[in-house]
């Protein structure tokens, strides 16, 4: 399959007229409901290809299927969905499975990815870009056309917390748009710590900038840095990447506990300096690796795409604020909240703090 542009991606370089958070989003304002189904208003959006413009695909859930005692199918489906960034702006995001960061993949070290890639953008290809995996890019991470699908094979021969990303050509304007995620690949032998560890959760950091336009994912600032997390357990909180869901929505953890947080920055351009707010991490290992073992560490520096495992305790009750220490950054809505009780279960006190 040979890597080709349809001729409308060039019109998607124009110049944007509205930010994704500052300006309200690049997407369609909400209307009234009609049959059950929420109707849209179109706002002109000068750099929205014009095949996207009342695009909302509803998301498609991830399909995992263990197929051999070390191989793993995975379909995941690109889309074109509208993502909420921040309270009443809407991002038309470009996504995998209709989140943004996409769903969460997690698969054992020396698994084979049987991996397959549906295309349901009606303009434009997309493909898929593994980190945690071995791969020749020129034929691996190849064009999905449109309505199309295809199927590569990839191992994962290597622990740890990966991104992953559309990497049709510009890279930068697929990942910017919402096409990324991360990948954990667990280590066979697993962490010194796992016997130490009482609850775990995901935490992915991402920005969001004008809509579409190539000049400010080039030259700008984000409108807005956030946070999200991704389900590692049936049950456990799914969110998109936006300003409020995770201080709204606390993560929970009781007194004593010690937290593991698998955390990746997909940016695409800003470094993460990752902090938890009163404690300190009792063990890290960066990029997810169990060979790369730190310990009583205040911050973790996370370049773009880059992962890590922290570790810590919570020793008293109260809300502990996850930052990113590039505090402009956590000003633009890079915060979650961890609430701490005698119980572990949310007492309904109002969170605060940064």
């Amino acid at each position: 399959m040979k890597r080709r542009m349809s001729s409308l991606l060039s019109a998607a370089l124009a110049a944007s007229l509205l930010a994704a958070c500052s300006n309200g989003g690049g997407g369609e304002a909400k209307a009234e409901k009609k049959n059950g189904t929420a109707a849209t208003t179109q706002q002109p959006v000068a750099n929205m290809l014009a095949a996207h413009k009342g695009v909302n695909q509803a998301p498609v859930p991830l399909k995992m299927e263990q197929i051999g005692p070390h191989d793993v199918r995975v379909e995941m489906t690109a889309q074109i969905t509208d993502i909420e960034i921040d309270k009443g702006k809407t991002y038309k995001a470009w996504t995998f499975n209709g989140q943004a960061p996409g769903p969460l993949v997690v698969v054992n070290e020396g698994d084979v990815i049987h991996f397959t890639l549906k295309n349901m953008d009606p303009a434009i290809p997309h493909s898929m870009d593994f980190h945690a995996v071995h791969a020749a890019p020129s034929k691996d991470f190849v064009d999905v056309m449109p309505g199309k699908s295809g199927t590569f094979t990839y191992p994962a021969n290597n622990p740890g917390v990966f991104m992953y990303h559309c990497g049709t050509k510009p890279v930068l304007q697929h990942i910017a748009n919402g096409m990324h995620g991360v990948i954990i690949v667990k280590p066979k032998n697993g962490y010194p710590t796992d016997k130490e560890v009482d609850r775990e959760y995901v935490l992915i950091q991402n920005e969001w900038y004008k809509y579409n336009d190539m000049n400010d994912f080039q030259n700008g600032v984000p409108s807005c840095v956030v946070f999200s997390t991704k389900a590692l357990k049936p049950g456990d909180p799914n969110t998109n990447g936006d300003t409020f869901t995770l201080k709204e929505k606390p993560l929970l953890a009781k007194v004593g506990e010690k937290i593991r947080l698998f955390v990746n920055n997909v940016g695409p351009n800003e470094v993460s300096s990752f902090h938890v707010v009163g404690t300190v991490f009792d063990d890290v290992y960066l990029d997810g690796n169990p060979n790369n073992h730190l310990k009583g560490m205040q911050t973790v520096m996370l370049p773009a795409s880059g992962g890590a495992v922290v570790e810590f305790t919570v020793t008293k009750p109260g809300t502990y604020p996850i930052v990113t220490h590039q505090f402009n950054d956590a000003q633009k809505g890079a915060v979650a909240m961890l609430k701490v009780t005698e119980t572990g279960e949310d007492d309904g006190t109002e969170t605060s703090g940064h």
